[in-house]
This record gives structure tokens, sequence and C-alpha cells, in this order.
């Protein structure tokens, strides 16, 4: 190889590298933006149910949820499995509005696993005139044709605080 046939396989490397890099830089703010676009997205779907909740209705709170006989949710008493069966089982926990309180999400943190896909930590708790609870929950997030659904839930209740 000549010095001179070096030189420009080393220029056309640069150029085409150059390219390439522009080209990654140029569509990392539009990934951004569509993470934040889904941020929101995930965020107002949880408004939404907590604002739901918090008016006792229950139908409207599952709205947030996939719509599937494939919808899982995990809990204390073992898992449940698909959307009826999920509802159900809400609406035996929380009978009526006093028994379902007023709900607020707390400390949520969303990663993003996918263009599709989410996960979302948090704390639930429930102010009851027959006393509070709380815990922990995770929420497995996919984005589809209508928007952002729970697909996943598994939520576990505090145990009582003991005063000493």
């Amino acid at each position: 190889m000549t010095m001179k046939s070096a030189v420009s396989s080393l220029f056309l490397a640069l150029i085409l590298g150059g390219i390439i890099v522009a080209a990654c830089v140029k569509a990392l703010p539009a990934s951004e933006k569509a993470s934040d676009a889904n941020r929101a997205a995930i965020l107002a779907v949880l408004t939404a149910q907590q604002s739901d909740w918090n008016k006792g209705n229950i139908r409207g709170f599952m709205q947030g949820y996939w719509n599937s006989s494939e919808l899982t949710f995990a809990g204390t008493g073992g898992f449940t499995r698909g959307w009826q069966p999920v509802m159900t089982r809400y609406e035996k926990s929380y009978a009526d509005k006093a028994a379902m309180g007023t709900l607020d999400f707390s400390e949520l943190e969303i990663r993003q696993l996918g263009p599709d896909a989410a996960l979302v930590l948090g704390k639930w708790h429930l102010q009851r005139q027959a006393g509070d609870v709380g815990g922990i929950f995770t929420l497995v997030f996919q984005k589809f044709p209508e928007g952002w659904r729970i697909i996943h839930d598994h939520t576990t209740q505090s145990p009582p605080e003991t005063k000493q």
C-alpha cells in the first residue's frame, strides 16, 4: 500500500466515522424525548388510577390494567390471573368507599426497559378511618396501541407498625 492510498483510506474512514457519530448524536435527543413522553404517559395512568380509586371507582381504577386473561397480580394471597379475576379481587377486598380510603402513590421510579416496556417501583398508602395501610409495589407496563397498561402488578402490604 502506498502512502497516498493509506492517507486516502484513513481520510475515508474518518469521514465515515464522523457521519456515523453525527447520526447517533442526532438520534439521541429523539429517543430521550420518547422516554420523557413514555414517562409522562405512565404517570398519567397512575394519576388516573389514584383519582378513580379516591372516587370509589374500582372499574375506572382497573382501566390502567391490561384487559386480558394474561394480566397477572401477585400479592400475599398468591397469584391472580386475568383482568376480571383481578377486578373481582379488588371488589371483594375493598367493598365500599370506607374500605378503599384515600390512595396515595409515592417514591415512584420509572425504568424504561425498551421502547414498549417499563418497570415502575413505588409505595402505596391508604388513609382510612379503620386504620391506615400501605406497602410497596412493582408494576410492569407495556405500551399498546391504546396506550400504556399494567401487565403485571406485584403489591405487598407492609406489616403494621408496632408501638414500643
